[in-house]
């Protein structure tokens, strides 16, 4: 999208400077606004024409019948999709009876921009209408960051040329038409419609609509208010019934003349509150932002972003597209979370209808870690909602016949919804995703209250799965068998070494806090016996290893399978899984996304620097990145392992994903863990940040397109920044007590003074390549293509000790053809 020529460079706005209907979709995604608790996307104000129209309350869905053809037991019977709720953005506008639509007569200018400093959506248009009368419109919204539940909008007209009548139509508008759902039309009609009305009223300039989900049952409401400002004689009326509130307002504009209303929403939804009760509360956050008055609702705005960018700002010199960048993916992650409140953080955030609204393990290990270090206390958040979603995990292991908790592949409520054994609850990885998240948060604030009860909930509930999950076997191992790791083109396996691997610190972690917290453990039934067969088992979890290659193979035998034949795989059959069946994937050595490399990183004492280079070439030949989750893990590993060209490359694949429209699917909403990738590419990969037991350390480097990075965060009510060029970094201590931080191993006190050090030499990895045409786009021409020596599973002699690696030539083709179009099950 970037790319297209109707869009602007520049590091704190996303501007389009002309309409295209064309990829008007993609950009209601990239102009969406939202604070984790309502999300608008970026529709045009009089409503049509639109690509997908959304207003999302975060946990409003409906639920709906999953087909089988032939299910089985444990199978889940249902499945929930977040649904378009009462949309408030509405303000249709006619000039002298004719509608301002900018299908018809001329649009001489239109501009939108998305401020990430002022979180403000605003559009300016210029149109003559089939009729020759001439206006201009301005528009500016929000979605409050500081009140909940509001939103609002300021609409003004201006007639520029003559004198014309104005009619503005603001609405409250449930169960407006969607695009079709496609496949089973089962789940067509149960999204058709979703709202039923208990309630509407309309008085003076107020409005407001009450419904009920059919099926799941959740009440919603959402009300207006307006405040109009126009010449004398500005007569105003207003109208309702079931699944429409209007405000209709009239006047007679001179030639410079101007109509300005300024729109105020407020949202409530409730599972269990009575009809009246959140009639009382829609009103009365309606009420307050009335009385806040636009204009403070502005300086709000600005003040809650100016707090966040402080502890979470990225500059990097070198490259302005990725700079821009950085700045929407933080943006967008900050706004999809600062007010969920102990509700999920969806994938797609409340930035579109993609995966159904659902959340995965994307949110712990992509989202979360960013927000730990940015803006912690929503992190904090997202895992109190996982922690009251216990009974429901623990009655979900009981299904399935193990002890402790099976957290949901994918859900809204808690409840599991993958109809997709597979890849959906064999995927039990998630659950030690938790229990990492809770660590990360842990480690970044120091909070010792969250230890010692939301914490400790999480690691004795997901301990216990392990435990049971796994099994000794005659050599002493623990072995788990028969489980899908985080690539999706493997299932089934045995020991795979990401789950095995998290899981034994999920059992580790579990066993400290037992021991720290013995009363609250002993409240939870925790035994010593039980607390030492954790530890047993994590000190004795097995992690293949192939002596042959020299690798750690994904799973058990997974080298041993035969190698994907990319010479028979054209550019136009990617992605794998919609081209091919996944009998014939699952059998081959080919990778939908980074899983053994992702180990790499969270687990990074488990693999010598020699262990990380050699696994690191052999899975980059055979990894497709038909997901959007690889590219920034990708980054990070290349960067480690020294291919910082290869990092840089994959930095800008992770970082405008949605701004080039990279997976051709924006149009569903944004890539909430590619965005959140961005920051971990760049603060982990180039910064080299690792957190062990509370302590940062940095170990940066940087490629020769980027002169200069620095970055801001946040670490136990601290504030720090490190600012790296080529041949040193300095860190300085900006808010907070005095503190030590390791740079490339050495420690390095931190108190009033900013702090340089050196930096010591990149030693540069041997080339490495991509599966022939799924390199990452080069983002320089500086930066060579054609045909390269290369590090491939072929390649790999088999020696013994596995110390030789041997070289093969292939050629190298640039792709952007990435069209990961839903989760296998979605």
């Amino acid at each position: 999208m970037i790319r297209h020529s109707n869009y602007q460079v520049d590091p704190w706005s996303l501007r389009e400077c002309a309409l295209d209907l064309e990829v008007l979709a993609q950009s209601e995604s990239l102009f969406a606004l939202s604070n984790g608790h309502i999300g608008l996307r970026g529709n045009l104000d009089e409503g049509e024409p639109y690509g997908t129209p959304g207003t999302y309350l975060n946990s409003v869905y409906e639920r709906r019948p999953l087909p089988y053809g032939e299910a089985g037991y444990g199978d889940p019977e249902s499945s929930e999709s977040v649904i378009n709720v009462t949309n408030g953005k509405v303000i249709r506008l006619l000039v002298d009876d004719e509608p301002f639509d900018v299908r018809y007569g001329t649009v001489l200018e239109h501009d939108r921009r998305l401020d990430f400093r002022s979180g403000t959506l605003t559009r300016s248009v210029t149109w003559r209408s089939p009729a020759d009368a001439m206006v201009r419109i301005r528009s500016e919204r929000l979605v409050s960051l500081s009140q909940r539940s509001v939103a609002a909008i300021r609409y003004e007209v201006e007639s520029v040329d003559s004198s014309v009548n104005v009619v503005l139509q603001s609405e409250l508008v449930a169960n407006e038409f969607v695009p079709e759902v496609k496949g089973d039309p089962r789940v067509a009609e149960a999204l058709e419609n979703p709202l039923v009305g208990e309630e509407h009223m309309s008085e003076g300039h107020r409005a407001l609509l009450m419904h009920k989900t059919k099926n799941s049952g959740l009440r919603v409401g959402a009300a207006m208010d307006h405040e109009v400002d126009g010449p004398g004689g500005v007569t105003s009326s207003a109208e309702s019934i079931n699944d429409i509130a209007r405000l209709t307002i009239t006047s007679t504009l001179a030639t410079g003349e101007r109509l300005q209303v300024t729109k105020f929403l407020a949202y409530g939804w409730s599972a269990h509150r009575s009809r009246p009760a959140l009639h009382d509360q829609v009103l009365g956050a309606l009420a307050s932002a009335r009385n806040t008055g636009w204009d403070e609702l502005l300086k709000e705005q600005r003040a809650s972003l100016d707090e966040f960018w402080s502890g979470a700002d990225i500059e990097l010199e070198g490259d302005p597209e990725v700079q821009q960048a950085v700045h929407f993916a933080l943006f967008h992650v900050f706004q999809a979370s600062c007010r969920s409140e102990r509700r999920p953080i969806a994938a797609k955030g409340l930035t579109g209808d993609g995966y159904d609204g659902h959340t995965f393990w994307d949110t712990e290990m992509f989202v979360l870690p960013v927000l730990a270090h940015t803006y912690p206390v929503a992190a904090k958040d997202a895992l109190e909602w996982r922690r009251s979603t216990l009974a429901q995990a623990e009655e979900r292991a009981k299904q399935l016949g193990l002890e402790g908790a099976a957290f949901p592949w994918r859900t809204i409520s808690g409840q599991e919804c993958s109809a997709y054994w597979p890849a959906g609850t064999a995927a039990f990885h998630v659950n030690a995703d938790i229990a990492a998240a809770a660590v990360r948060y842990q480690d970044a604030t120091g909070d010792t209250e969250f230890e010692g009860t939301t914490a400790l909930e999480l690691f004795v509930a997901t301990a216990r799965l392990w435990r049971r999950l796994g099994h000794h076997d005659a050599q002493g191992r623990f072995r788990i068998d028969g489980v899908t790791g985080p690539d999706e083109y493997s299932a089934l396996g045995d020991n795979n070494v990401y789950t095995n691997l998290m899981a034994s610190r999920n059992l580790l972690e579990a066993a400290r806090l037992a021991a720290t917290h013995g009363d609250a453990a002993q409240g939870l039934g925790v035994t010593v016996e039980e607390v030492a067969s954790w530890r047993d088992a994590a000190e004795k979890i097995f992690v293949p290893y192939d002596e042959r290659l020299g690798v750690h193979p994904q799973s058990e035998g997974f080298t041993n399978l035969d190698l994907w034949d990319f010479s028979l795989t054209p550019p136009e059959r990617y992605p794998l899984f919609l081209h091919f069946p996944y009998f014939d994937i699952y059998r081959k050595q080919v990778l939908k996304q980074a899983d053994l490399v992702f180990a790499m990183y969270l687990c990074p004492d488990a693999f010598s620097p020699e262990e990380k280079l050699r696994n690191f070439a052999y899975y980059e030949a055979i990894t497709v990145r038909d997901s959007s989750l690889s590219a920034s893990v990708q980054a990070i590993l290349a960067a480690e392992v020294g291919a910082l060209g290869l990092a840089y490359d994959y930095l800008g694949e992770a970082a405008l994903i949605d701004l080039d429209d990279r997976q051709r699917n924006t149009r569903d909403g944004l890539h909430l863990a590619s965005l959140a990738g961005t920051w971990t590419a760049l603060v982990a990969g180039f910064g080299g940040l690792r957190l062990r037991g509370g302590e940062l350390s940095f170990a940066p480097r940087l490629p020769q397109e980027i002169t200069k990075l620095r970055f801001t965060l946040r670490h136990r009510g601290r504030r720090l920044s490190a600012t790296i060029v080529p041949d040193h970094a300095t860190y300085e201590l900006l808010e907070g007590k005095a503190m030590t931080i390791l740079h490339h191993g050495d420690r390095v006190d931190l108190g009033g003074s900013p702090v340089d050090a050196e930096l010591p030499a990149v030693i540069a990895a041997p080339e490495i390549a991509q599966p022939p045409g799924r390199a990452p786009l080069h983002r320089h021409q500086s930066r060579p293509e054609g045909a390269v020596t290369s590090l491939l599973p072929g390649g790999l002699h088999a020696v013994e000790g596995g110390s030789e690696i041997g070289e093969e030539v292939v050629e190298r083709f640039d792709t952007d053809r990435e069209t990961d179009q839903s989760r296998i099950d979605g």
